[in-house]
């Protein structure tokens, strides 16, 4: 299938400019696009040192990743997903400050990479939105007991897990949803052979490039270091008892079959402390009347009459919007970290105790904030609860979404016009 264009008058021949490799539902897949995208990857395997896999099974590999963007994309228009531009400024700001660079820094950064900065930003608008759509298809499957946090918390403490951290190479092997006997059979013998190859010697990151289903795929299979408990469930009882290096497969789940190697490991302390800060505020919230200056404003009087000996606590039960506290003063109490919002949280970190801190705004208006004190202690038990029952729901989000995508893709119209 061909994309032609005609410019001018009549030609005796069309000239060829490009041609179709996929349709995906309502989109198209070009092969400039196809190419644009593989040449990409090559560039991130070379980069790494990793061999560079046969080209013509890597190509399928991209595409079919590009025909599961291109159908998540259209699902999340279809319902509406958006990303306005300030959530999107916020995630490069993000992005820079990870990097130790402010915007336009790293604005120069990723054009010195070689990559056009405005498609940069559109493909973290598009990874935004399809992050939305995933928690929208997927949290709602996500449920995780009492129970199952408990049994976890148990099996840390059998196999001291919490001090160790593995690094491990996947590759999956994917049968579709309602798959035959025999489709099944074959994506298992060929899963055996696979795991045959690899302890023979196959180059498990290529193999991972070329041949794995899985999420990672194009990382070489790499999940990156992961307690155990980050591990997914279908194999986190043979990883403690795997040595480094080895491979273990085929292991059958609903979404196929499953080869792992662990690749690296290591241990570290587990031990957790959290500051809690003792803090008071008076909330301005904006209205009809008040606006964002005259909110500003008044916090300011608010600021000159306590330095002139006024009373806090007087005036945050005179004059703040925020009625729960303003009965106590304003006073919050001792709170965490995540308690608060980000914009609250980093003025009320750069204060002293007993400092009054500008205006500050948050979402919910603005603020005059005081600390009051500080204290840091070791809070290791609820913070390994709250971490199992975050790790069990990643683990379980990430199996859901790896079958979620499966249906989306079995349920989809696509054609493939590929040359082999």
């Amino acid at each position: 299938m061909c994309v032609l264009l005609v410019l001018g008058g009549p030609l005796p021949a069309a000239e060829l400019l490009d041609r179709i490799v996929a349709v995906v539902e309502d989109d198209v897949i070009l092969a400039s696009e196809l190419e644009q995208q593989l040449e990409a990857i090559e560039r991130q395997l070379q980069a790494g040192n990793s061999p560079l896999p046969e080209r013509r099974a890597l190509r399928r590999q991209v595409l079919e990743r590009m025909i599961l963007r291109s159908l998540q994309l259209q699902l999340a228009k279809q319902q509406g997903i958006q990303v306005d531009d300030e959530t999107l400024r916020q995630a490069l700001l993000d992005l820079a400050q990870r990097n130790g660079m402010d915007l336009e820094t790293f604005r120069r950064a990723v054009e010195n990479e070689g990559m056009d900065y405005a498609q940069f930003v559109e493909n973290l608008r598009e990874e935004l939105m399809l992050g939305r759509l995933r928690a929208s298809q997927v949290n709602a499957r996500i449920q995780v007991s009492e129970r199952e946090v408990e049994h976890f918390l148990e099996t840390e403490a059998q196999t001291d897990s919490a001090a160790t951290e593995y690094r491990l190479g996947h590759i999956l092997i994917a049968t579709p949803e309602a798959a035959s006997p025999q489709r099944i059979q074959q994506a298992q013998q060929k899963a055996e052979r696979l795991v045959a190859e690899l302890r023979q010697g196959l180059d498990f990151h290529q193999a991972a490039v070329t041949l794995s289903d899985g999420a990672q795929a194009m990382q070489g299979g790499d999940l990156g270091w992961r307690k155990l408990e980050a591990i997914p469930s279908l194999f986190a009882d043979l990883v403690p008892r795997m040595q480094k290096g080895e491979i273990q497969g085929p292991i059958r789940s609903p979404s196929g079959f499953h080869i792992i190697k662990l690749l690296d490991v290591k241990g570290k302390d587990d031990s957790h402390q959290v500051t809690e800060t003792h803090v008071r505020h008076i909330l301005i919230q904006p209205n009809e009347v008040i606006d964002d200056a005259e909110a500003k404003r008044r916090l300011r009087l608010l600021k000159q009459r306590l330095a002139q000996g006024e009373d806090f606590a007087t005036l945050a039960q005179n004059y703040s919007d925020d009625k729960a506290s303003s009965v106590k003063g304003g006073d919050l109490g001792w709170i965490t970290p995540e308690a608060v919002v980000p914009a609250f949280r980093e003025a009320m970190d750069r204060l002293k105790e007993g400092e009054i801190s500008e205006p500050v705004q948050t979402p919910f208006g603005w603020h005059l904030i005081q600390v009051l004190g500080r204290k840091t202690r070791n809070d290791t038990a609820e913070y390994r609860r709250k971490r199992a029952k975050d790790i069990l729901t990643q683990r379980k989000f990430e199996e859901e979404t790896e079958l979620w995508l499966q249906k989306l893709r079995a349920e989809s119209y696509v054609e493939v016009h590929l040359d082999e």
